[in-house]
């Protein structure tokens, strides 16, 4: 049985990185992507270099389009081992906890909290058909109670809850063998981390396609940076 991964946000950044880095150890990866044209892109490059990457037309932001990813998922593959709940915005600028309208809040979780709820929702039975299934959740350390700033205020609130949905999800499938962890990528150079940041989208992937790969099956519920345990 070959081994899947869903990418959902994969066609550029973090995303499309965990995605190389997963085909090139004979996965089959899955993209996810509101538009076609740029996740057709991003799947022709991993094809280039000689990985198995196909697209899934996706707006996590829309359960409709969800659900009908998830139906069209089957001419892809009937198990799913790896979901990554990567797609995730960054809309925080010139706004703090004190200003930040009730529009960027709810946007913002629907994208990056809401999103992993309803896509792991729609694509849990062919996670349970897989062998060692996981779903990994990315999250940052911006979503720690320690780290939280009123300056960051929808995408802080957004991964705080998001490391909430890991925790709640692990207790739901553990009966499943579901594992489900969360992890900080760290401030990495893609668009959204801005090309100042000091860590490679190599480095930012790593615990993403460690705990897809290489972790104990064992591990779930918890929360990690490069590969280590760290508090929620």
């Amino acid at each position: 049985m070959h081994t899947t991964a869903l990418i959902p946000g994969a066609n550029r950044g973090i995303g499309i990185e965990i995605a190389r880095q997963l085909a090139r150890r004979g996965t089959q990866v899955v993209i996810g992507a509101r538009g076609m044209s740029e996740g057709q892109h991003a799947a022709e490059g991993i094809q280039r270099e000689g990985g198995t990457a196909t697209i899934l037309q996706m707006d996590v932001r829309e359960a409709a389009s969800i659900h009908a990813a998830a139906y069209a998922f089957a001419r892809f593959a009937d198990h799913l081992d790896v979901l990554v709940n990567n797609a995730g915005i960054y809309p925080d600028k010139d706004v703090s906890i004190l200003t930040v309208s009730s529009n960027q809040l709810t946007a913002t979780f629907q994208t990056n909290t809401v999103g992993s709820v309803l896509v792991t929702q729609a694509f849990l039975p062919y996670l349970r058909t897989a062998p060692q299934p996981r779903v990994i959740n990315l999250s940052s350390g911006y979503g720690q109670l320690s780290d939280l700033s009123p300056d960051v205020p929808s995408y802080c609130l957004s991964k705080l809850a998001l490391n909430g949905v890991t925790i709640m999800l692990s207790k739901a499938l553990q009966s499943d063998k579901i594992a489900v962890n969360a992890l900080c990528p760290g401030w990495v150079r893609t668009d959204m981390g801005g090309p100042t940041a000091p860590r490679s989208v190599e480095e930012g992937a790593d615990t993403a396609v460690w705990l897809a790969t290489e972790a104990s099956q064992e591990l779930s519920g918890k929360f990690f940076r490069d590969r280590q345990e760290i508090p929620w």
